[in-house]
């Protein structure tokens, strides 16, 4: 009889440990909750990245050698060269 049931018993093992692991495990259901938690956290930081090259490639077209906005290039030289005073407001045309 133990020996008509060995096999049977493994294989419910078998299937009752990867029915754990699927639940339970690394990948498993319970660690959904943390996966959509990090989608969500890359995502917010795929926004705020795009964000920036959005400005950046802006900064670049208007310092385009073949037309550069006057008054970008000049509040960018007054700030590298630091002529800008603290209580100066730069006004943004766009």
């Amino acid at each position: 009889m133990i020996r008509t049931a060995f096999w049977p018993t493994v294989a419910v093992a078998v299937i009752l440990y990867f029915a754990g692991a699927a639940i339970v495990g690394q990948n498993g259901l319970f660690s959904l909750a943390g996966y959509r938690h990090q989608r969500a956290e890359h995502l917010a930081q795929l926004r705020s990245l795009q964000a920036e090259r959005d400005r950046l490639a802006h900064h670049a077209e208007l310092l385009d050698p073949r037309h550069v906005d006057p008054d970008y290039a000049e509040e960018t030289v007054r700030k590298q060269t630091g002529q800008i005073r603290p209580d100066e407001v730069i006004v943004p045309v766009n």
